[in-house]
C-alpha cells in the first residue's frame, strides 16, 4: 500500500426519488481511499454502504458531490476498465463450464481465445480452482462457486475489486475459509479492495480501515484504522487486540 490515493469521494450524496416521496440514501459522505488498500463498508442494512459502493463503480451517479477513480470519472474508470465487481450472489450461467464464465468478460471484449484460455486458467489457479476448470456451476458449492465470482472479477486485471457482502450467505466455517483466500489474493495481486459487509469481526479482521456508515439519512460516522500486525492469523480471531477494535467500530455507530 502506498500513500497513493485511488479512489476520491468527496462530498457525495444520493437522493431517490420514490413515489413522490424523497429517500436520502447517503448523506455528504467524503472519502479517500489509497493504491493497494483493503476497505471495508460496514453498517446495516439501509445504511447506503451498497449505494456508496455503486456510486464508485458508475452503476448510480451522486445526487451532489463527486466521485473520482484513479483521477477520472467513475466512467472513464469502467470504460477503461479499472475495476472489477464481485456481487453477493456470483451470478454464473449454469450451461458454461467453470472456466468459460470466467471467460466472459473477455469474451465481450473479443479476446483470442487461445489468450482467453490461458488467461482464465491463471485466474482459477489463483483462487484454487484449476482443476475444477471444466465443471459446471451446479457441481461446486456455494463458496467455490464465489471463488469462481472472483477470479472473473480479476480477469481484466482491474486496479480495483469492488466487493458487495460476497459472503454474507455462507456458513461460517465457508466464510472464514474464504478469508484466507481473499487475503492471499489481495496480497498476491496488490489491488485495492472495497469490501461492503455488516459483519462487524469481518470487516476488522480484513481490513486495513473500516468506514461505519449510519443510517438514517446514510453518512459515515467513523473511519477506524486496524492496526493488527500482516499477514492476519486464524489465532487473532480470538485475539484481545481484535475483540478490542470490534468493540470499537461497534460503539462508532451513530443514530441506529
Amino acid at each position: 500500500m502506498t500513500d497513493e490515493y485511488i479512489i476520491d469521494i468527496n462530498h457525495a450524496s444520493k437522493v431517490f426519488n420514490n413515489q413522490k416521496k424523497e429517500v436520502t440514501a447517503l448523506s455528504d459522505v467524503s472519502l479517500r481511499i489509497r493504491k493497494g488498500e483493503f476497505i471495508s463498508l460496514l453498517g446495516p442494512s439501509g445504511c447506503g454502504k451498497t449505494t456508496l459502493l455503486r456510486m464508485i463503480a458508475d452503476l448510480i451517479k451522486p445526487s451532489s458531490g463527486s466521485v473520482t477513480v484513479d483521477g477520472q470519472t467513475p466512467r472513464e474508470a469502467r470504460l477503461a476498465r479499472k475495476y472489477g465487481m464481485v456481487f453477493q450472489s456470483p451470478v454464473l450461467y449454469e450451461w458454461r463450464t467453470i472456466i468459460r464464465n470466467v471467460e466472459l468478460p473477455l469474451e465481450i471484449i473479443k479476446l483470442g481465445r487461445e489468450e482467453r484460455r490461458e488467461c482464465a486458467m491463471k485466474m482459477l489457479e489463483l483462487v484454487g480452482l484449476r482443476d475444477f476448470a471444466d465443471h459446471y456451476p451446479s457441481q461446486l458449492s456455494g463458496g467455490m462457486q464465489q471463488r469462481v465470482g472472483i477470479a472473473r472479477a480479476l480477469a481484466l486485471n482491474p486496479q480495483i475489486l469492488l466487493m458487495d457482502e460476497p459472503f454474507s450467505a455462507l456458513d461460517e466455517f465457508t466464510r472464514e475459509k474464504l478469508h484466507e483466500d481473499l487475503l492471499s489474493i489481495w496480497r498476491r495481486t496488490n489491488k485495492t479492495i472495497v469490501f461492503v459487509t455488516h459483519n462487524i469481526s469481518e470487516s476488522v479482521y480484513l481490513s486495513d480501515r473500516v468506514c461505519v456508515l449510519s443510517p438514517h439519512p446514510g453518512r459515515l460516522s467513523a473511519v477506524v484504522d486496524v492496526d493488527l500486525p500482516r499477514p492476519r492469523t486464524a489465532e487473532m480471531r480470538s485475539s484481545p487486540e481484535l475483540a478490542s477494535l470490534v468493540e470499537r467500530v461497534r460503539g462508532s455507530f451513530e443514530g441506529i
